[in-house]
């Protein structure tokens, strides 16, 4: 549960983020500062993603691959596609 909660404060924070953008768009802001904005949520997006990759891969896929059998090469499976999507975004 406290990752949960600690998931749910950076999304927050992202979401502040992007109203912040919303608001410099609105405004006419110098585009360079709103792309240095976007940056800066692209990489808390990312950040995200990774801890929450790692946690799967700790939790679930690990749990998976000790049972073994069918649902061990489904996780795994999982998670190689969700880190070549990573990789590509």
């Amino acid at each position: 549960m406290n990752d949960k909660a600690a998931h749910l404060r950076r999304l927050r924070r992202v979401e502040g983020q992007v109203r912040g953008l919303q608001r410099m768009v609105d405004d006419d802001k110098y585009c360079i500062d709103v792309l240095t904005q976007v940056s800066a949520a692209t990489s808390a997006l990312q950040s995200f993603s990774l801890v929450l990759l790692e946690e799967h891969m700790a939790h679930c896929v690990a749990e998976a691959t000790r049972k073994g059998g069918a649902e061990a090469d489904i996780k795994i499976k999982e998670a190689a596609e969700a880190i070549a999507r990573l990789v590509r975004s």
